[in-house]
């Protein structure tokens, strides 16, 4: 299959298109580069990259029509993974996630609809985000309360409730749960989900969502302060820097390896699945904040203290992991990396890069200033 990649050059990207070349797909990319994620003189990892590659690599932002339409010229699918990522930084710099988020996958629709019809699948990266807070039980019935507010994040009432003071209990999100964004970030992923609904009834091209939950792993970028919770733990880990952990550091997240991920893309892409689809893709487990910490000091040996501090950031929930079911049965999809294994690899790899300057501070103290956050730092 001839599979154009979006943002192929980024994390998940270069473990896909690594993918589909050993499995004999003819690749085309397409990738700013953007410093914030490549640094200012971009050296990205990849093989694929170098002079003599079998992949058509086109340094370009996803914004630009000519050379999206260079890229999609001769290909039969699309996987479309460039983004703007970093949910805190979404909440101030709204017209450029707008932008680059939605206006340019609108833009891709349409291409695909005006000029390259020949183009059939299209995968859309989307995220759990879309549904704001995860699904929890009320009274025997699923439930999916609003999002939290600031005034009982600052007294430090982090917890969900229910609509009279409920105490919730956590169950795994289905994807029937109704979508609840609550980041600027997360918009744009719930919108794109349904221009790709729109456009699969209209013109009949397959479209398949795959929502991610919290993807780690080796080759994600250690200099992105606005996304990445691992690598920013593990970095000033390493500098042996005090790790402040938000809120009590009992929010857990669904941490997947990115080779699980990749495998969920590739099946996604392979399958004869016809009109649209939206599935979840995670590990199926909730771990906590603080239980990661941990591990990751563990295995580092890192001397680095874990302070709980209280400080929360607008757009962040409290607790999401992904219920399977549908995306076992759709796609036979099953994460096969546990967490321990993942993060053992996650450290190993850790340790053969560079130190980097650590910037997180400075990301929190733009949405404390601005009011979506709260930093005693």
């Amino acid at each position: 299959m001839k599979v154009l990649i979006t943002g192929g050059a980024g994390f998940i990207g270069s473990w896909l298109v690594e993918s589909l070349l050993k499995a004999g797909h003819d690749i085309t990319v397409i990738d700013n580069l953007s410093p914030q994620i490549h640094g200012a003189l971009p050296r990205p990892d990849a093989a694929w990259l170098q002079d003599g590659s079998e992949v058509k690599f086109i340094r370009a932002d996803i914004r630009n029509s000519a050379a999206m339409d260079e890229a999609l010229a001769q290909v039969e699918a699309v996987v479309h993974l460039a983004a703007e990522t970093g949910t805190g930084q979404s909440m101030y710099q709204i017209a450029h996630y707008y932008d680059v988020n939605q206006q340019a996958t609108a833009a891709l629709f349409e291409a695909i609809a005006t000029r390259h019809r020949q183009v059939k699948r299209v995968v859309l990266a989307s995220s759990r985000s879309i549904y704001g807070e995860g699904a929890y039980e009320l009274d025997g019935q699923l439930h999916v309360p609003n999002s939290r507010n600031v005034d009982r994040l600052k007294r430090g009432e982090f917890e969900p409730v229910g609509p009279k003071g409920q105490t919730l209990k956590l169950i795994a999100t289905p994807e029937h749960s109704t979508p609840a964004p609550a980041s600027v970030y997360a918009a744009t992923k719930l919108a794109n989900e349904s221009l790709g609904r729109v456009f699969s009834e209209a013109y009949g091209t397959q479209v398949l969502a795959l929502r991610f939950q919290n993807v780690y792993g080796e080759r994600q970028s250690l200099r992105n302060p606005y996304t990445g919770i691992l690598s920013i733990f593990s970095n000033r880990m390493r500098q042996g820097l005090p790790i402040n952990i938000f809120e009590d550091g009992l929010e857990s997240r669904d941490f997947v390896h990115v080779s699980d991920v990749v495998r969920a893309i590739t099946l996604g892409l392979e399958k004869d699945l016809g009109g649209f689809h939206a599935l979840n893709v995670g590990a199926g487990v909730p771990t906590t904040v603080m239980e990661m910490a941990q591990a990751l000091g563990r295995l580092l040996k890192s001397s680095s203290s874990l302070q709980t501090s209280g400080d929360f950031r607008a757009g962040d929930i409290r607790h999401c992991y992904a219920d399977l079911s549908k995306a076992r049965e759709v796609l036979g999809f099953e994460p096969l990396v546990t967490t321990e294994q993942g993060l053992s690899r996650f450290c190993e790899w850790v340790q053969t890069q560079a130190v980097l300057e650590d910037r997180s501070a400075q990301a929190m103290a733009e949405l404390t200033k601005l009011g979506l956050g709260n930093s005693k730092g």
